[in-house]
């Protein structure tokens, strides 16, 4: 199943989204050596956090609401047998065990000790709470005053776990916690396609800041009004892909240009593109199966474009994946950005493959970056962004465009949204094979 697609109406949990209205906005840094159309256009006044109005198409449930499903207990009273079993097996075995064996079912049972640890608590819990509502019968109003508070504590307590629990059941994977590699290229729409194409690579960076994330440029094809054709940029930091893995897709914006003279709306589209970024040790490639390139450099930079083969095209030949970079002077620094741009895609196509049911392909994410195949759309003669998978509105785009708390907040409605997702498809699957 896509995790872009979002192809089922679900239903989900209610979470707590947001941290308190008192957040400090943090320093936005830029690349002083780009320009950016953002720069001139957003104040950098700070701005009282705030949460949108928005419109959902999917209901949501509450945690309370989960838990009246039989499916979910079902699901829970499984792993607790689960548990049971591997514990069993690791202690009563008589006969040695080989080592693999031995490591795989500890693994297993590691896995799965801290849910069934939680599951033990929340029954606890439930069962404290039914003693403190005996007590709320008692006349004594000392007692009664006393058994209240407890009941609130309790209560308190249980949501917590059961939202802990939840937590725990949704699938993890490896590649959450990847640094990652951001590509952003112009669609439809000419120059002004190019100038929100920057926008937006300017609202990731900012975003990176306001995270505190490394934000690294590998790569930058300027347009002569001060947009981008093409970049690339390397971000890594706590769960940065795991963020911003749904920003995947064709974004369309619906404005005004600054080119147009007689003030009508256009519609323009780019794309971004998400690509986690292996470690050495998760992922190695082989150099025979490189072909490197060496050629001069195309456009600025002076006499040293005419007479310096920097440029760096790396293929790789069993697949035909191709990464390039001419963003240094200097061939070394060109040849290690274009290996970080290949390893990625090389590792993005792998992990697609291996996930087939949770992804699309990179190229159903990009699509033909035409105006129809869009993921989320900014107008701002309405002063609105809607991402369309999950039908949520926000409103003041420029504020989003800061890339900070607004984006934030779409962010955790997406991972809100394809979490649950993948719950709903645990219990199902569950179901199906019980």
């Amino acid at each position: 199943m896509a995790v872009v697609g979002f192809s089922k109406s679900l239903q989900l949990l209610n979470v707590t989204l947001f941290r308190s209205a008192g957040v400090i906005r943090r320093a936005v840094c830029r690349c002083p050596a780009i320009h950016r159309t953002i720069n001139s256009t957003i104040p950098h006044t700070q701005r009282a956090f705030h949460t949108s109005q928005s419109v959902l198409v999917t209901k949501i449930l509450s945690v309370d609401e989960i838990f009246n499903k039989k499916s979910l207990h079902d699901y829970l009273k499984k792993k607790e047998i689960e548990y049971n079993t591997w514990l069993d097996s690791i202690s009563t075995e008589n006969q040695p065990l080989d080592v693999e064996d031995v490591k795989m079912k500890r693994t297993n049972r590691t896995a799965l000790g801290h849910l069934v640890q939680k599951i033990k608590e929340l029954e606890e819990k439930q069962k404290e709470l039914e003693e403190t509502q005996d007590l709320l019968k008692d006349n004594d109003p000392e007692l009664h005053e006393l058994a209240e508070s407890e009941k609130e504590t309790c209560l308190a307590a249980i949501q917590d776990l059961k939202q802990e629990i939840v937590s725990l059941l949704i699938p993890e994977e490896d590649s959450d916690m990847s640094d990652l590699v951001l590509e952003v290229t112009m669609g439809v729409g000419g120059q002004e396609a190019m100038l929100f194409t920057a926008e937006i690579f300017d609202m990731y960076q900012s975003f990176a800041a306001f995270n505190g994330w490394d934000f690294g440029i590998l790569e930058v094809m300027s347009s002569e009004l001060g947009g981008i054709r093409h970049a690339a940029a390397s971000i890594s930091g706590p769960l940065s892909y795991k963020k911003l893995k749904f920003e995947a897709g064709v974004h369309r914006v619906q404005r005004v240009p600054k080119t147009e003279s007689k003030g009508r709306i256009h519609t323009s589209t780019m794309t971004v593109a998400i690509l986690p970024q292996p470690t050495e040790i998760s992922f190695t490639i082989n150099p025979k199966d490189l072909r490197i390139d060496t050629m001069r450099a195309s456009g600025a930079g002076g006499q040293h474009v005419n007479t310096t083969d920097s440029a760096v095209r790396i293929v790789h030949l069993p697949t035909g994946t191709m990464s390039e970079c001419q963003q240094e002077r200097s061939q070394i620094k060109n040849k290690e950005t274009a290996m970080t741009l290949l390893r990625a895609k090389l590792y993005s196509a792998r992990l697609e493959d291996e996930t087939s049911k949770r992804y699309q392909a990179r190229k159903l994410q990009i699509g033909t970056k035409g105006r129809s195949e869009k993921i989320r759309t900014y107008n701002f003669s309405q002063d609105r962004i809607t991402d369309h998978r999950i039908g949520k509105t926000i409103h003041d785009v420029r504020g989003f465009l800061q890339g900070e708390e607004l984006l934030e907040e779409m962010i955790v409605f997406l991972q809100q949204f394809s979490e649950q997702e993948s719950l709903m498809d645990v219990l199902e699957d569950n179901d199906q094979n019980q």
